[in-house]
């Protein structure tokens, strides 16, 4: 356990599905690592993509959106700058068979306000155009972002439950909107107790899904303060296949929370563990 109170333990399955590979599989890809744009609402946008080197196109990926946060780019999150790891640090934990893609999509005006929901639709006409493409299991979609990035995940949360396995949603508030918000999907939350973000609203996204995954409600206790602790609950009595984990930190608003003497970020770790019960 280390210096994290841990509140309740992770059962240690895994929630595993048959693949679906997507129309993409067996097909020679266009679609290339780097830069590629699209036009949503007549706005020229952009993403990243960042291939397995071995890249087989017989082979059924996970599909992972890393979302940067307000004043970030996709840029800041594939090169690991501006306090982020790169994607995530997802690369350097995904080393089981299945292997992953990943997008790092390019908010407006450096951030991911969703009017009238046009960055729902960007990562709805970029996921349609990946599994044309390329080879991606389709029950196993996953977004992960810091701040607006979590923000972001949450609209994507409430409008596309049907499209993603789950979304992990790290200090993140209700800045993007939620259309829909009613669907099950499986959630991961982290946020500090301290930080520009208040951390009641990221409670009443939390206890939302605990609701719609017909989770049990419990407290979730708050680590204390001045501790450098983080706890983390993991709810019980959810729908088969859509859990919701919750952790609190004794910290401010950054991508990289830590535990006192800790010398790397819990996030990473955790949300890999959380995303990575899916098979």
């Amino acid at each position: 356990m280390k210096t994290s109170q841990i509140l309740s333990l992770a059962l240690g399955i895994s929630l595993a599905s048959a693949a679906k590979p997507s129309s993409g599989c067996g097909k020679t890809p266009t679609l290339t690592a780097g830069n590629h744009t699209l036009t949503v609402n007549a706005k020229e946008r952009w993403y990243l993509l960042n291939l397995p080197e071995t890249y087989d196109h017989t082979h059924p990926y996970r599909l992972i959106f890393t979302l940067h946060a307000m004043g970030g780019s996709s840029s800041m999150v594939a090169a690991g700058q501006g306090g982020y790891l790169p994607w995530y640090g997802m690369p350097a934990l995904v080393t089981d068979s299945v292997g992953a893609i990943y997008v790092a999509p390019n908010g407006l005006d450096r951030g991911w306000a969703n009017k009238g929901g046009e960055d729902v639709t960007l990562i709805s006409d970029i996921l349609t155009a990946v599994k044309a493409d390329l080879c991606v299991d389709e029950n196993l979609v996953f977004s992960v972002g810091f701040s607006y990035g979590a923000s972001m995940s949450y609209a994507l949360a409430c409008s596309m439950a049907h499209s993603f396995r789950a979304v992990a949603m790290q200090s993140g508030g209700n800045m993007s909107g939620c259309v829909g918000g009613t669907d099950p999907i499986a959630i991961y939350g982290e946020h500090g107790v301290d930080g520009d973000l208040n951390i009641t609203t990221a409670r009443h996204i939390r206890d939302q899904f605990v609701a719609n995954n017909g989770c049990t409600p419990q407290e979730a206790r708050s680590p204390a303060v001045g501790s450098g602790t983080h706890t983390k609950t993991v709810y019980q009595g959810c729908k088969e296949g859509y859990p919701v984990t919750w952790i609190e930190y004794d910290g401010g608003h950054t991508p990289q929370p830590r535990d006192k003497g800790a010398n790397k970020t819990f996030a990473a770790d955790e949300t890999w563990q959380f995303f990575s019960q899916f098979k």
